[in-house]
């Protein structure tokens, strides 16, 4: 049947949800990037220079501290299959900390391909609308947030040019907590997400970046730990947004759900069915087998995994502490977290 949760319809069926296992990776590295390619293939990032890869499912993984990078916190990773993968490190430029990596050989060695040093720099997020065309998101500089993008998969980076970039509020800024305040879709269609100014937003572009618009939305930051930390699209118009203040993931003072039904133009948060007030680091739509759209929505953060459930209210589904979710498939999730926190949820009824 079909559900209105907001402004956002879902189809939603009765399978029973399935239980989150949490997996032994072998490192206590905490991750915050999550790359699920299949199933099978997973991929995650994160403290100490760490990167992750498991190609039967989690009972087996393969852990790498990339030489010369032990001391990068990688935030965001995106994963093309069981061989090659691109790295990104969050962290201040001037300090040698914003870096992007690239592998061909599985994880076995790294390569350099771009090194930020402009002060200023610092890596929110990066995805890919294909094997080859991605873009990276940086902090503003000089007023105006920086995005780099490359056609090689990675292996060369250039600077957009901010002329027809919306100018950035003071104190703005965007969020590496799960490396999906970043999100693209289709061949060209890219949105990021901001807080910690006076009202957080989320910039939209249609054409891999060179021309943006830009949308306020109804949080309103009262600090720098308040905005927008995740978003997801399920189709051209319908997306979500989820947030609240990571400084006390306890408790929300803003809206930490948002809908769209426009693309992204306008966003309004969620009313019709109320999600508890924490604080939410990522998000994603939940597939199911044998449904052509999503049907419903997964979010997380230290407070949990929560769902939408077949009534339209939100219900909790794991107590985990997590960073950020990933579903590459229908009725397969992953999520990692703090100290080589990985866990998944196999949904074998959907």
């Amino acid at each position: 049947m079909w559900t209105k949760v907001g402004f956002l319809f879902l189809v939603v069926t009765t399978a029973a949800a399935g239980q989150w296992k949490q997996l032994s990776v072998g490192t206590t590295a905490s991750f915050r990037g999550l790359s699920a390619v299949s199933g099978a293939v997973v991929w995650a990032s994160g403290t100490n220079g760490t990167v992750v890869r498991t190609i039967d499912g989690g009972k087996h993984w393969d852990v790498r501290v990339v030489r010369g990078a032990e001391k990068l916190d990688f935030r965001g990773i995106v994963a093309f299959d069981s061989r090659n993968a691109v790295i990104m490190s969050s962290g201040n430029a001037e300090d040698g900390l914003a870096r992007i990596y690239a592998t061909s050989d599985a994880g076995e060695s790294w390569t350099l391909s771009f090194q930020a040093t402009d002060k200023g720099i610092f890596f929110d997020g990066m995805a890919f609308w294909d094997r080859q065309h991605g873009i990276v998101l940086s902090d503003p500089v000089d007023e105006h947030f920086t995005l780099f993008v490359t056609s090689d998969g990675g292996s060369r980076w250039k600077v957009l040019s901010p002329e027809t970039m919306p100018a950035a509020f003071r104190q703005e800024g965007s969020f590496a907590a799960s490396n999906s305040s970043l999100a693209v879709r289709g061949r060209s269609e890219v949105w990021f997400a901001t807080g910690g100014a006076h009202a957080a937003r989320v910039f939209r572009s249609t054409d891999q970046g060179a021309s943006w618009t830009v949308a306020e939305t109804a949080v309103l930051p009262k600090n720098a730990s308040i905005g927008i930390f995740s978003l997801a699209f399920a189709d051209a118009n319908q997306g979500i947004a989820v947030g609240g203040d990571y400084a006390r993931p306890a408790e929300s003072s803003v809206p930490n759900v948002l809908v769209t039904g426009d693309g992204g133009l306008s966003w309004q948060a969620m009313s019709a069915a109320k999600a508890p007030e924490i604080f939410l680091s990522s998000v994603v739509y939940k597939l199911a087998k044998h449904c052509a759209g999503p049907v419903g929505i997964l979010a997380g953060g230290p407070q949990g995994i929560i769902s939408v459930d077949t009534g339209g209210t939100w219900k909790q589904l794991s107590r985990l502490n997590i960073n950020v979710l990933a579903q590459p498939e229908p009725g397969v999730t992953w999520a990692a977290g703090p100290q080589g926190m990985v866990a998944v949820d196999r949904d074998l009824e959907n």
